[in-house]
């Protein structure tokens, strides 16, 4: 972590200056002695063998470790006890460290999917009491899952053209229209959802944040087959579904503001700099088993070069996050640098990808199966997986082209772009 920027080298030695200066990426005493508890944690409560034969079913050991985790204040760290967290101070680096350890060991963090991922925070910075009290905790145990209704077939990027409509009649929201590539629809209990509630408002301004039971009548839900053979997202159908008057987030016709929290939460997760080092530990790992001409790929100087360039990347993408991290643990803005990281990861998991089936030639026509992260050691299916998937992912939390109009034109005080001119209101930020 780049908590003082620059430093003199010296020899470890003699303590003899050799020239230059170089970044100082030491956390601190503090945060190293916090490394070193969560360690010992770890050993103890994940790692250790007899921890590992305390319950014949995964997912309690799962759920066990969690509830050990946020006790000692390691997960949901910014999440109050009354909600189920671990109501710890805002501090970027112990989060930091701690996920450091968390992946090192192999360790689960917090429940996956977009009820903790997205609409978690989201309740925290805009919800009501009573929204927090009762919709954070069971979704942080994994009891409540949510979906998110953003996307229609004629509001993608275009996202404030949406055209779901909701009507209030005697205390309820009465919804009518289409959502589309929607996740985890077919098993979620909630959906967090867009809808146009003042229909003569300008169109970033008629939109309400609503929270709508999927289980009820008026609902329908078809699944969509994908390209990787699977059918996570889905098309949505309201056809007189009701929900509420309260179950709204913020105020009536000002949901425009409350996605955008949304939308930096879902950025934020998918742009982390882990993630695209652990995927590029994968690719080295089969570039050294695949043979090339007779011997390991990890040899051959065309792919060597292709790995390094991607590496470059990578390292590239860590630091800046280090970087991020140090102005924010001060308080301070990092710039520009949060909306690049959803750019870079995706652009890194295709690049990595595209080097991993052209390893494994034939075997990478192998049907996909599950995640990369899902075995210990990926096989060939697994490859072509993350592959169909780092294509899907440009358009996740916000198309990239999107994303780089926003970047040039608010960041760097580019001209806007004559096309986007056209489709005024096109941006989802």
């Amino acid at each position: 972590m780049i908590v003082n920027p620059v430093r003199d080298r010296r020899c470890p030695r003699t303590g003899e200056a050799i020239g230059g200066k170089s970044l100082d990426l030491n956390y601190g005493t503090e945060y190293e002695a916090l490394r070193t508890e969560v360690k010992a944690f770890l050993d103890e409560s994940w790692s250790s063998p007899e921890m590992r034969e305390t319950s014949s079913e995964p997912e309690e050991r799962v759920q066990a470790f969690r509830r050990a985790a946020i006790e000692r204040g390691y997960l949901y760290r910014s999440i109050p006890r009354a909600y189920g967290g671990a109501e710890q101070a805002a501090d970027g680096l112990a989060a930091q460290v701690i996920r450091e350890e968390f992946q090192k060991a192999g360790a689960p963090m917090e429940a996956p999917g977009v009820g903790t991922m997205m609409l978690v925070p989201t309740l925290l910075e805009k919800g009501e009491q009573w929204q927090k009290l009762q919709f954070i905790p069971p979704t942080l145990t994994g009891q409540m899952v949510w979906c998110q209704g953003y996307s229609e077939p004629g509001s993608g990027s275009d996202l404030a053209s949406l055209s779901t409509r909701a009507e209030l009649v005697d205390g309820e929201w009465v919804i009518r229209g289409q959502k589309i590539w929607t996740s985890s629809a077919h098993v979620a209990d909630y959906m967090f959802c867009l809808a146009r509630t003042e229909p003569d408002a300008t169109k970033h301004a008629g939109i309400s944040y609503l929270l709508i039971d999927m289980k009820q009548p008026g609902i329908e839900i078809r699944p969509l087959r994908q390209m990787s053979g699977q059918s996570h997202f889905n098309e949505v159908f309201f056809d007189g579904a009701r929900t509420p008057e309260h179950f709204i987030v913020g105020r009536r016709g000002e949901g425009w503001s409350v996605s955008r929290a949304t939308l930096k939460h879902e950025r934020n997760a998918i742009g982390g700099s882990a993630q695209t080092h652990a995927l590029f530990d994968a690719v080295v790992e089969l570039a050294r088993e695949v043979g090339v001409e007779g011997e390991s790929a990890l040899k051959n100087p065309e792919i060597r070069q292709r790995l390094i360039a991607i590496e470059g990347y990578v390292k590239a993408h860590r630091y800046s996050s280090y970087w991020q991290h140090s102005r924010e643990s001060r308080q301070q803005s990092a710039g520009s640098i949060p909306l690049l990281n959803k750019i870079v990861t995706s652009n890194i998991g295709h690049d990595v990808a595209r080097l991993a089936l052209d390893l494994l030639e034939d075997g990478g026509l192998s049907e996909p199966r599950i995640s990369l992260y899902a075995r210990p050691k990926p096989r060939a299916e697994d490859w072509i997986f993350q592959y169909l998937q780092s294509l899907g992912v440009a358009i996740a939390g916000g198309t990239a082209n999107v994303q780089r109009n926003i970047v040039a034109e608010r960041h760097l005080g580019l001209p806007r772009d004559s096309a986007a001119s056209r489709r005024k209101g096109s941006s989802t930020a």
